[in-house]
């Protein structure tokens, strides 16, 4: 099972959460950049609004790919406490690393969002969805930043996982819907023809698209 590209694999996940359809309390947050044709495909069929929520892992200085916490939309950090105390990284320092992720999440946001608001999760089921999940680390932080803004259901969503990732309890989430979990796995981009590295330009532009789809359903909804 190989998909297409990224918007090809966002139609096939729809199809596994048509439970979710033409609910007023359903909102797609997409992790970009990859995330975002496919959470456009979604949003699309469920018929449902779109956003992205950004995640910037912390990393220790020094050791950048060993994660210290991660940052996220809304201002939330949460902190990988067991590297903390391990490593007795001094609160200045996840600070500055923490100010310096927060300029590059605030340029992503408005090179994405522009100056809207970001989304009110409050009470929401919220769909989380990138393009695959390997480690499922970035999926993971995104979820526990997102728990913190009291969404009433969070449930992750991907084309492709490594057959271990796909378990709510591994990324603490309600419920986890893996459209394709093959094994050996060895990697997302695999399981893509088009794996192409989907740009700032690309996220702006589905979720305009997104938005606009949003107010035409509003005012096809008002005029009946």
């Amino acid at each position: 099972m190989i998909y297409r590209n990224r918007s090809e694999a966002g139609k096939e996940l729809a199809t596994k959460l048509s439970t979710y359809k033409d609910r007023d309390d359903v909102l797609v947050l997409a992790l970009p950049r990859g995330g975002v044709p496919v959470a456009f495909e979604v949003a699309q069929a469920l018929n449902a609004p779109l956003d992205v929520f950004l995640v910037r892992k912390l990393g220790v200085p020094g050791h950048e790919e060993l994660a210290m916490g991660a940052i996220a939309t809304g201002g939330v950090r949460v902190l990988n406490d067991d590297v903390v105390d391990y490593l007795k990284i001094p609160d200045a320092v996840i600070d500055s690393v923490a100010s310096e992720e927060s300029k590059e999440l605030k340029r992503r946001e408005l090179a994405y969002r522009g100056n809207r608001p970001e989304p009110d999760v409050k009470g929401k089921t919220v769909i989380l969805i990138d393009d695959g999940l390997a480690t499922g680390s970035t999926i993971r932080a995104a979820a526990q930043a997102l728990r913190q803004q009291d969404p009433a259901r969070i449930v992750v969503a991907v084309p492709v996982s490594a057959p271990e990732t796909c378990d709510e309890y591994r990324i603490g989430v309600d419920e986890i819907i893996c459209a394709a979990t093959p094994d050996p796995f060895w990697g997302v981009g695999l399981w893509y023809d088009d794996f192409s590295q989907t740009t700032d330009e690309e996220v702006h532009d589905l979720l305009e698209r997104a938005r606009k789809a949003e107010q035409h359903t509003k005012e096809m909804a008002h005029t009946h």
